[in-house]
């Protein structure tokens, strides 16, 4: 079989260059140009509000963050004043538990200058001498007062509680007190205690006799005459629960002005109730 080939391309007319070239116009505009000004200008003005508006929020934005900072430096500031502050009321805190600790301190003292003038004055007149007196601890017994050894009370009018000579000895914190003498007679020895219980400084439940027995009198009469024996007593008591500031009243009377002077001075900073 045979094809048939055709060939286009040189069947083909040649188009001439002149046909090729068109013709190209710039249009014109033609009638009133103000909506297109004024439009331009609208667009310039919003342009120029535009920069103005990041100009005036970069300024803005500058001033608050020189705020910020110096907020900054004085939140810094105040912290470093809180510090401060909380040390000084942790500083004021353990000054007030001192305070408080040295206050309860003044309130436990037993002045033993008023324990022992208390003591004195409820001796029996004329019936009772007093040999020692001792401060009785849980562990030891330490001697607080031993007078020097005086003739056995009695009945001459000359002896007198008065003059039975107790030395004032320092504040010592103990638990109780033992007092050991002579006495004309187991009533005087009975008087003693009872008297003894009514002192606000021991406690009445725990005063009482640990001993009392009848011996000779030390004391030799220059006649000759053998005196009548007396009795030799020891008694034992414990100190009142009470603190200095419930024996305010009873202090002042025995002559413990300092002691109660810096009490009612602590009362009225409010250290003390």
């Amino acid at each position: 079989m045979y094809s048939l080939d055709v060939n286009f391309v040189k069947s083909r007319k040649p188009v001439k260059a002149d046909t090729v070239a068109r013709n190209f116009s710039v249009p014109r505009l033609s009638g009133d140009m103000t909506p297109i000004y004024i439009g331009l200008g609208v667009g310039l003005a919003s342009c120029a509000l535009v920069g103005a508006g990041l100009v005036i929020l970069s300024a803005q934005n500058s001033k608050l963050t020189s705020e910020v900072a110096q907020l900054d430096q004085t939140l810094t500031a105040l912290g470093i004043q809180e510090q401060e502050i909380q040390r000084t009321k942790t500083d004021l805190e353990q000054i007030k538990g001192q305070n408080r600790a040295l206050a309860t301190v003044f309130n436990q003292i037993r002045p033993w200058s008023a324990i022992l003038q208390d003591i004195r004055d409820r001796i029996p007149a004329n019936a009772v001498q007093i040999q020692s007196i001792k401060q009785i601890v849980p562990t030891q017994t330490v001697v607080a007062a031993t007078p020097a050894a005086t003739p056995a009370p009695s009945a001459s009018p000359s002896a007198s509680p008065s003059a039975v000579a107790i030395p004032a000895v320092t504040s010592i914190p103990v638990s109780g007190i033992e007092i050991s003498g002579l006495a004309r007679s187991f009533n005087d020895v009975n008087d003693l205690i009872l008297t003894l219980k009514q002192s606000s400084f021991l406690q009445s439940a725990e005063t009482r006799i640990i001993t009392a027995t009848l011996v000779e009198n030390p004391v030799q009469s220059s006649a000759g005459v053998k005196l009548p024996q007396v009795v030799s007593y020891t008694i034992q008591s414990t100190f009142s629960d009470a603190g200095a500031t419930a024996l305010l009243r009873e202090l002042e009377r025995k002559g413990t002005l300092g002691l109660v002077t810096r009490i009612r001075t602590l009362q009225q900073k409010g250290l003390i109730q």
